[in-house]
């Protein structure tokens, strides 16, 4: 995976695959509530430390490669029914991938996203963060 010049769109790539996570259909089956909070308002660069923004990376390419994993499966499957139960395999497994990557919850990746999708400078700290990362592994 090469992640060399992330555009903010791949970051919204991203962040759309799991808005479909607050879905009242994927909340069914989501082993954990899905409370809805707001979410922070003026999030600043300074708000969100280096830290969070490391985490985030790590969560980022683990969710990034169970997108890619399931792209595949799910454009060459025809049945709706099948694509539909993908689609929530999918997210229960990006789910996992933040849930499980230390230092970050699913709140605080969803925030994150957010803040570099209105932030430029916040986007960013997250490009550079993702392409250490990236090099990295």
């Amino acid at each position: 995976m090469t992640i060399r010049h992330m555009p903010v769109a791949a970051l919204t790539a991203a962040a759309l695959s799991l808005i479909v996570i607050n879905s009242p259909a994927f909340a069914q089956g989501a082993t954990e509530p899905q409370a809805t909070q707001p979410m922070q308002q003026g999030t600043a660069p300074a708000a969100i430390s280096d830290q969070k923004i490391e985490a985030f990376a790590v969560a980022y390419l683990q969710v990034d490669k169970v997108r890619q994993d399931y792209a595949a499966k799910i454009g060459a499957e025809k049945d709706a029914t099948n694509k539909q139960k993908l689609q929530n395999e999918a997210n229960k497994q990006m789910i996992n991938a933040v849930e499980k990557s230390p230092g970050m919850s699913l709140d605080e990746y969803k925030t994150i996203i957010t803040a570099a999708q209105t932030n430029p400078d916040v986007a960013k700290k997250v490009q550079e963060k993702l392409k250490t990362s990236d090099t990295a592994q």
